[in-house]
């Protein structure tokens, strides 16, 4: 195969067509012939030569070149040259100049061709695939539309104009089937550039789906006065979304429900019948809660934001209601508000109130030495341990009916002489497991605490400055989408983990690890992962 006078013209032809056919530059497809040129070429003079081809683009004329570089000592015979060599082809040649010789056309075999036209199919493959990842990388977390093409194994796959995307097995809602032809929209949820081409991943139950086709249906979304502050999915059956006005006359649930439910009703026939539960944002989490809970009522909420917990008391008859069927309802409102959400009816509540104050009265009896009446009245006067009797301000005493400044005086002395009991036996059962005199001196760590530790094997100074903060205080992981407890060592003890890390680092500074020059400095420093380090702290 050669290129003569009659097919010039027709040779750039070939690449325009092919280029509007694949919606490429006309010169990567020109390109690629070049590169085809260039290796049938080799596979006459040599495979180990520097050759290049170069097709004009307004004559088609070809030209093929072979190219050595001037060094000053020759390592490939093939491509290299020294410089008195080059005096042959140029005059005061230098090392880097490039030394090219003109070669013939070359007439390529029935293999050469073959092989030729299959650089020229990749290349415009590959310059194909670039595009289609161009085009669509910026439209994921945008809604599109396509036909169904085919199915395989599960999957469907979709035509969208110049490309396919794919809408996984788990990404389609239950009961939804599909056939050659049938239109469907879809969230383009990732875009990724992969060996075998672009691959562009679509889903129907990604919670970003039903927040665009809100956006779609409700002006007042795409305008911006009213944001999805979250949204919440059991793709198929039931769903959450959160949504806030900025504009104190637009009511958020009434503009998303629309006129006789229009607006909503669109979405739930896209969805196949989905339910939609709108409720309103709140910035307030347990007022949020309460919403994120309908239908169901809530007597009382109680907030533990350090473990993003939260406890929720339902009346007895609204505790099914309120988990749901299967637990749908807890777990989607536990979706909308990131909490972890514990539900418990008054009666369990009250149950449970009622052994916390049983437990505290009789610790109360036993280590004051009181009678049941009086250990109840400390109990419901808000008491709940001996350190909160020992050290408290001597008014908050006399409050109590009946008690005197005698008797607060006396509650006091036997709180004291308690405490210094239980931390005497707690220091001598340190001392017993080997605990040293560097941990006991360590400013923070009580007897009790000190006895914890010594029974988990921390006995120095050493071993408390390595252990880590979360170690001490406790915290949340969260494995496979669900948030795990562990347990710190000192946590029964209200270690925050603000406290814990306070307390390391000390202890790091004492024996001399960390310089506190070094810490102000990373103090006056921009902080620039932060991202990373609230990632860790959340895994």
């Amino acid at each position: 195969m050669s290129i003569t006078s009659a097919n010039r013209l027709e040779l750039l032809q070939i690449a325009e067509s092919v280029a509007r056919e694949k919606m490429i530059d006309p010169d990567l497809v020109i390109e690629a012939m070049e590169d085809s040129m260039a290796r049938g070429a080799k596979s006459r003079y040599g495979a180990e030569l520097d050759i290049r081809a170069h097709i004009d683009r307004k004559t088609g004329d070809l030209t093929m070149q072979r190219v050595r570089t001037v060094v000053e000592e020759v390592e490939d015979l093939a491509k290299e040259l020294t410089v008195e060599e080059a005096r042959a082809y140029k005059d005061d040649p230098q090392v880097g100049d490039e030394i090219i010789d003109e070669l013939p056309p070359v007439e390529m075999g029935r293999i050469a061709a073959q092989s030729a036209k299959q650089v020229i199919l990749q290349k415009v493959r590959d310059a194909e695939r670039d595009r289609q990842y161009e085009e669509f990388k910026d439209r994921a977390g945008t809604i599109i539309n396509g036909l169904v093409k085919r199915e395989e194994y599960g999957n469907v796959i979709v035509d969208i104009g110049q490309g396919e995307g794919v809408l996984r097995r788990n990404d389609k809602i239950g009961r939804e089937s599909y056939r050659n032809g049938d239109r469907i929209r879809a969230y383009i949820k990732d875009v990724r550039r992969e060996a075998r081409g672009p691959q562009i991943f679509l889903s129907r139950t990604a919670p970003e789906f039903m927040a665009e086709l809100f956006k779609m249906e409700v002006p007042e979304i795409y305008d911006g006065i009213i944001e999805i502050k979250a949204v919440a999915r059991d793709p198929g059956s039931r769903a959450k979304i959160a949504v806030i006005s900025y504009d104190s006359g637009i009511d958020p649930v009434g503009a998303c429900v629309g006129m006789r439910g229009s607006r909503v009703q669109a979405v739930v026939n896209e969805l196949q019948g989905e339910k939609i539960d709108i409720i309103p944002w709140n910035e307030d989490q347990p007022t949020f809660l309460v919403n994120a809970l309908q239908p169901a009522e809530v007597s009382k909420v109680v907030l533990d934001e350090e473990a993003e917990r939260i406890e929720v008391v339902v009346p007895d008859e609204q505790l099914s209601l309120a988990i749901g069927r299967r637990g749908q309802n807890v777990r989607l409102a536990s979706q909308l508000t990131g909490l972890d959400i514990d539900i418990m009816t008054e009666s369990e509540e009250s149950e449970r109130r009622q052994a916390e104050f049983t437990q505290r009265t009789a610790m109360f009896m036993e280590t004051l030495d009181l009678d049941e009446f009086f250990a109840q009245l400390l109990v419901s006067e808000g008491f709940a341990t001996l350190e909160e009797v020992a050290y408290v301000d001597l008014n908050e005493l006399l409050v109590i009916d009946g008690v005197d400044e005698d008797t607060a005086n006396e509650l006091q002395t036997r709180a004291r002489e308690c405490l210094d009991a239980i931390n005497q036996k707690a220091m001598d059962h340190a001392r017993e497991l080997g605990v040293q005199d560097s941990l006991v001196a360590f400013e923070g760590l009580t007897p009790q605490m000190i006895e914890v530790l010594a029974e988990d094997g921390v006995l120095t100074l050493e071993d408390f400055a390595t252990c880590a903060d979360w170690e001490l205080a406790g915290g949340w992981t969260t494995e496979n989408g669900e948030r795990k407890k562990d347990d710190g060592l000192l946590e029964k003890f209200d270690v925050s983990l603000e406290e814990a890390q306070n307390m390391v680092m000390t202890a790091r500074i004492q024996l001399g690890w960390v310089d506190p020059a070094d810490l102000a400095e990373d103090e006056d420093e921009p902080v620039e992962d932060e991202e990373a380090s609230a990632e860790e702290a959340g895994a």
